[in-house]
């Protein structure tokens, strides 16, 4: 039998387990923006890198509302998270030229939430033929960059 190691899968693990409070109820601080991730913030949303992407580019918009029913956000909420991920969208095409995109939410911890409290729509990028042995059987990612790169390369779109 063989192997596929992915050790950083552990500290996602173990960090939903020992979290102490909500990885999407944020500071109002900005100063640590960079170091958490968070691409842009908002009036009542905020955009954020999946710390553990499925590809390059995978973008979280959150409000700062802890609500986890989407039928709970305001309709200025869902507009701004709507408009965030538009311009996410027009971020990502031109900044990795993906072909097509991943767009939803996981409501609840039967639909796959891997936080079902905080509600958190998902922006995925993908590319034909995106799907191969390491993600299909092997369910390990390979990411061609690093989140800091992401980061940088996502960050002027929102400044």
């Amino acid at each position: 039998m063989d192997y596929l190691w992915s050790p950083w899968r552990y500290q996602y693990i173990a960090g939903i387990r020992t979290a102490r409070k909500c990885v999407f109820c944020i500071d109002e601080s900005p100063q640590d923006d960079e170091q958490n991730l968070i691409v842009f913030r908002g009036e009542l949303n905020f955009l954020i890198l999946n710390l553990f992407p499925y590809t390059s580019g995978h973008v979280l918009i959150a409000p700062y509302e802890h609500l986890a029913d989407f039928s709970d956000c305001s309709p200025r909420q869902t507009q701004e998270m709507m408009d965030i991920a538009k311009r996410a969208q027009s971020a990502l095409t031109e900044t990795y030229h993906p072909d097509g995109f991943n767009l939803g939410m996981n409501l609840g911890k039967c639909a796959g939430a891997g936080v079902e409290h905080h509600l958190h729509l998902h922006l995925v990028p993908r590319w034909v033929g995106d799907s191969n042995f390491m993600g299909t059987i092997g369910e390990t990612r390979v990411l061609p960059e690093s989140l800091s790169d992401s980061y940088r390369k996502l960050k002027p779109f929102f400044s």
